[in-house]
């Protein structure tokens, strides 16, 4: 039995469980055909990851997450998966990457987003969704540049789903800026926990707007019936959309292996049409 451990959570819903596992069986193989000890199946929770006695240390020996055992077994600590000096392969986002996580692992791919609107190549934007009131979407802009509708946003309540997310505040953020202003432009501003649970308040008028990136906004158009009662009102910049990441202890041998069997998969036969990369390294 592998060691190693591996999981894509970023975009495991419940509905497509099945397409992330099929999409991991496709890497898993590549992945043993290079001689590479990649585990039989992903990590779905914290019981999952293995422990770590005295908690996880970076390189220098500094403490910078508790050992696995101690955590809620049924949850599932993203940090902690990220963090795993066991981890092989796994999915981040840029966000907890630009905070410090860059620093403890390794970026092995980036996925395209060619599949979905708002997407292209590497590159992914955030759909800003409003109560429907019988208006139609705004489709993404051709350029990819950001599409914010001040006038229908200030003074609402924005709802993101973590604090360290690129899709669902900091890029917002950082487009605001860019035009003069900045999230004080809302009434108020809220936590949800994760995209669907930021559709699902402003559906049930808990919440007036959130970002939502492209690719979860499509899982929600296919799976919750609250995407039925929002619309897109905007969009913000494409940026690098969510890395493909292994231990910062994994060697260099095996991350270049990863690379050419990710490479050697291409972007045709995608499950869930997102996993194959545009660009490696």
């Amino acid at each position: 039995m592998s060691k190693l451990i591996a999981a894509l959570p970023m975009y495991d819903w419940p509905e497509v469980r099945g397409e992330i596992d099929a999409q991991w069986a496709q890497l898993r193989d590549a992945f043993r055909r290079r001689g590479i000890d990649a585990p039989e199946r992903m990590a779905r929770s914290n019981r999952d990851l293995p422990p770590v006695s005295g908690g996880i240390q970076d390189g220098a020996g500094k403490l910078i997450a508790p050992d696995p055992a101690t955590l809620p077994p049924d949850e599932f600590d993203f940090h902690q998966l990220w963090l795993s000096p066991a981890l092989l392969f796994g999915q981040t986002c840029w966000g907890p990457m630009e905070l410090g996580l860059a620093r403890h692992v390794q970026v092995v791919a980036q996925p395209s987003y060619d599949a979905f609107e708002g997407g292209q190549g590497e590159l992914y934007s955030s759909a800003l969704v409003m109560p429907a009131d019988g208006g139609t979407s705004v489709g993404s802009p051709e350029d990819g540049k950001a599409v914010i509708p001040l006038d229908l946003i200030r003074g609402k309540r924005f709802i993101f789903n973590n604090p360290d997310s690129m899709s669902g505040l900091l890029g917002l953020t950082r487009d605001l800026e860019a035009i003069g202003e900045s999230l004080g432009v809302f009434a108020s501003c809220g936590e949800s926990g994760g995209h669907r649970s930021s559709i699902v308040a402003i559906a049930e008028g808990r919440a007036d707007i959130a970002a939502i990136d492209c690719q979860s906004w499509a899982l929600a158009q296919r799976f919750e019936p609250a995407a039925r009662r929002v619309k897109v009102v905007g969009w913000t910049t494409r940026r690098k959309g969510l890395p493909f990441i292994s231990a910062r202890a994994t060697s260099a041998d095996v991350v270049a292996s990863m690379r050419e069997a990710i490479a050697e998969l291409g972007l045709d036969g995608s499950v869930a049409k997102q996993l194959f990369v545009e660009r490696v390294g």
